[in-house]
């Protein structure tokens, strides 16, 4: 079944959320950057989340992986509250952050990389299958032929392959991307997209950040568009632009706030965030 063919998912109303944000606003140091930001996702949906740089999607996905505080407003993830800290589920969903390297400067090799999403907030997430889920996670995205590899010596978009096997070695029902597509090629674009197909027909619900849809268009059911922190737009993909085969999602405004406190977007390959997802 090719991936335009495949039926859409997630399009049951009744459904729970597996993620309930509601009138969410956040804001770092002086900056506000989320403001009553308000949406859902439902189990098998596959929601991307665009908007011009500065509208606030890494800090929204940060804030919904547990990274960031929010300021006023809700956020539920598997239907916990994320205040409930000691108690949110985060076992149940897996965040791939914005990459610069999967190996960040430390000379590891791909099946450590991978195992490191094992790693919980107080220590490692003990299970006698380990090694197998491992496994299993590199064969989902296509690299177990490179479990011994040095992390370094991978492409950029096998590094970006990498990451997303370390947040499915936990067998998440969630995924959570940030701008997976950024500074990959075209080809690890496609190769990415059919992982992604595979996901999404095992039933796996994805939220990902895009600032163009590019491979990953078919497998959309439905968009979210901030800007400058507000929810714009909230249902069916938008068209492709004329001409553009790759659905490029263009804003014609000035730059909100950045996203960062220091106007930086940030990665964090090997990091665990405390309270929240690595």
């Amino acid at each position: 079944m090719s991936q335009q063919d495949c039926p859409p998912a997630g399009d049951d109303p009744a459904a729970a959320p597996v993620l309930d944000v509601s009138q969410l606003d956040v804001a770092i140091g002086a900056s506000r950057i989320l403001r009553d930001v308000t949406f859902a996702v439902r189990p098998g949906e596959f929601v991307a989340l665009l908007g011009a740089n500065g509208s606030g999607k890494s800090t929204l996905v940060r804030t919904v992986v547990g990274v960031l505080p929010a300021t006023a407003g809700r956020v539920r993830l598997f239907g916990v509250d994320l205040t409930e800290r000691r108690h949110v589920p985060w076992h149940r969903a897996g965040y791939v952050p914005q990459r610069s390297t999967a190996s960040a400067g430390v000379p590891a090799t791909v099946a450590e990389v991978v195992a490191s999403g094992l790693l919980t907030g107080v220590g490692f997430r003990r299970t006698p299958d380990g090694a197998d889920r491992v496994r299993h996670a590199l064969e989902q995205v296509g690299l177990a032929d490179r479990a011994r590899s040095a992390v370094a010596t991978l492409s950029g978009g096998q590094q970006q392959r990498v990451l997303i096997a370390r947040a499915l070695v936990r067998d998440p029902e969630l995924l959570v991307l940030d701008e997976p597509l950024a500074g990959v090629d075209s080809a690890s674009q496609t190769a990415f997209a059919t992982t992604m197909a595979r996901l999404r027909d095992r039933g796996v619900t994805v939220l990902v950040v895009l600032h163009e849809t590019g491979p990953l268009a078919p497998l959309i059911s439905r968009t979210v568009v901030l800007r400058h922190g507000r929810v714009v737009h909230d249902g069916p993909p938008p068209p492709a632009a004329p001409g553009n085969d790759d659905a490029e999602h263009h804003h014609q405004h000035a730059h909100a706030p950045d996203e960062g406190a220091d106007g930086q977007h940030r990665a964090h390959a090997l990091r665990v965030e405390p309270g929240g997802l690595p």
